[in-house]
């Protein structure tokens, strides 16, 4: 009887990740590899498509000798990524340039130019997404202004996961997700926006075709095939957005279930099974049909943590900083952190927002400041979570995922902070267990999208420390006000940035 795998790649900021998993609940495989985000600007945030592919083709033989699996007894592909991410691609299928990151927020002049041009709550209602830094239509128009020759030679506009499924077959294609996020996507209508098109100043010829996740959108390529190890002629599908694909492996599929990604980007996700809309977060569409995603993303979150490890401690590893810190009380003496380090997206959406650590003193140690930022964090997942409340929308179950799930210290603040039981999902791969699934439904090796719970195991759950939560409650007062007290200074000092160069 021939064995049958699924194969499911995720192009993350830090890394790029491949698995392999069989039909029975099982992991049998996966290989990690680094990628590489660059800042050559202060707002700035790109990385390189080229070496995404290069990932790909070095880690799926790695990870077939690995689990000891032939490339032909793999049913399909599906590939998960960060979205909106943009990638110019010119006509050999090259990308023109690096790729500008969701987190990018250089765009702030361009999104003050949109906001000009076109009634907000208008466009609000029209794509579900307000224009933010997360905005295609800003960033574009951004090219368009300063990197015209690459702008002119682009051929086609794609995301990340969608350009390695080009890779893999030869067809372009966008999924679903990246549409909707992009801002230029009329929700109801499902179609492109030709007013916020011609504001972007792209075509509607340089924008794929749109699939749903678990559409089969072409084969492995000859070419793709002999690069990667693959079998030409294996079914690839659309994929998914990285947090969507994230947020179903980890069990999210009912109304009420809300997931808390501890990674380098902090992602809050809850699953709604209605439409509805709020200008403060982000709208998805499920992986499963007729469902949707709230989705709240803050623009860094564990990537403070590695900056403060490299800059401050780079003799200690994570679980090193986690010891010192243990015995640091909630609040950290009278420390607290705005962790705006890259601007803000939800739910304040505010580019030029900075980070600050505010309430210094002599006797602040190195402990308590790895213990402010990571309460920092813990404050901006609470602050999506009050939005989310004021909807009346209601909380059923918390799960938590991501490598930051594994600091036992980061747990417990999150918990205490929010005031929710964090349910642990072991050994769990992520998006790329999502990608994998959501091909095997493609080319139906599963029947029903419940057989997912055959791959979760929840190691333990975190209970809230209330006392604390109490004290976390009274603080969160006075980190929000610190942002609202110094919005417009962070403006001032936006316009001030090229005294600095």
């Amino acid at each position: 009887m021939k064995r049958k795998f699924l194969l499911g790649i995720d192009i993350g900021t830090t890394a790029t990740k491949i698995i392999l998993i069989d039909l029975d609940g099982n992991l049998q495989g996966e290989v990690s590899l680094p990628a590489t985000l660059y800042s050559p600007q202060p707002n700035f945030a790109e990385e390189d498509a080229l070496e995404w592919w290069q990932n790909v083709c070095q880690g799926i033989p790695i990870c077939l000798e690995k689990a000891q699996v032939k490339a032909e007894e793999i049913l399909a592909i599906g590939v998960s990524g960060m979205v909106p991410t943009i990638i110019l691609v010119g006509k050999d299928g090259l990308p023109l340039r690096y790729s500008i990151q969701q987190n990018d927020a250089r765009s702030h002049l361009e999104i003050d130019f949109f906001k000009s041009q076109v009634d907000e709550k208008l466009v609000f209602l029209k794509t579900g997404s307000a224009i933010t830094q997360q905005s295609i239509g800003p960033k574009l128009l951004w090219l368009a202004k300063n990197e015209a020759d690459a702008f002119a030679k682009t051929w086609q506009v794609m995301g990340s996961y969608d350009y390695i499924n080009y890779r893999l077959t030869g067809q372009p294609t966008l999924e679903q997700n990246w549409a909707l996020e992009s801002g230029l996507f009329d929700l109801h209508r499902r179609d492109w926006d030709d007013e916020l098109l011609a504001l972007s100043r792209i075509r509607r010829d340089q924008l794929p075709p749109v699939h749903s996740p678990s559409d089969v959108i072409g084969s492995v390529s000859a070419e793709a095939a002999r690069q990667t190890g693959l079998s030409e002629g294996t079914p690839v599908v659309a994929g998914s957005a990285d947090h969507v694909a994230s947020a179903f492996s980890v069990g999210l599929k009912e109304n009420g279930d809300l997931l808390v990604k501890l990674g380098g980007a902090g992602d809050i996700l809850y699953s709604l099974d209605r439409l509805e809309i709020d200008e403060r977060l982000f709208l998805d569409y499920h992986v499963i049909p007729g469902l949707y995603l709230i989705n709240g993303c803050m623009a860094s979150s564990g990537s403070i943590i590695k900056w403060f490890r490299n800059q401050f401690a780079p003799e200690l590893d994570y679980p090193d900083l986690d010891r010192q810190a243990e015995g640091i009380p909630p609040g950290s003496d009278g420390l607290i952190l705005l962790p705006y380090f890259i601007g803000e997206k939800t739910p304040i959406f505010d580019p030029l927002a900075r980070g600050m650590f505010f309430g210094l003193t002599l006797q602040h140690t190195r402990a308590h400041l790895y213990h402010t930022i990571l309460e920092g964090i813990s404050f901006g997942f609470l602050h999506h979570i009050q939005v989310m409340q004021e909807r009346g929308w209601q909380i059923r179950r918390v799960r938590v995922a991501n490598g930051g799930a594994r600091s036992q210290l980061w747990r417990q603040i999150t918990a205490d902070v929010i005031g929710y039981p964090l349910e642990e999902v072991a050994h769990h791969p992520g998006s790329s267990l999502g990608a994998a699934f959501v091909a095997g439904m493609g080319v139906n090796a599963f029947s029903d999208w419940a057989e997912i719970e055959k791959y979760i195991t929840i190691s333990h759950v975190t209970q809230p420390e209330m006392s604390h939560h109490q004290q976390y409650q009274k603080l969160f007062g006075l980190y929000r006000q610190l942002y609202e007290d110094n919005k417009a200074h962070f403006r001032t000092l936006a316009n001030l940035e090229g005294l600095f160069d």
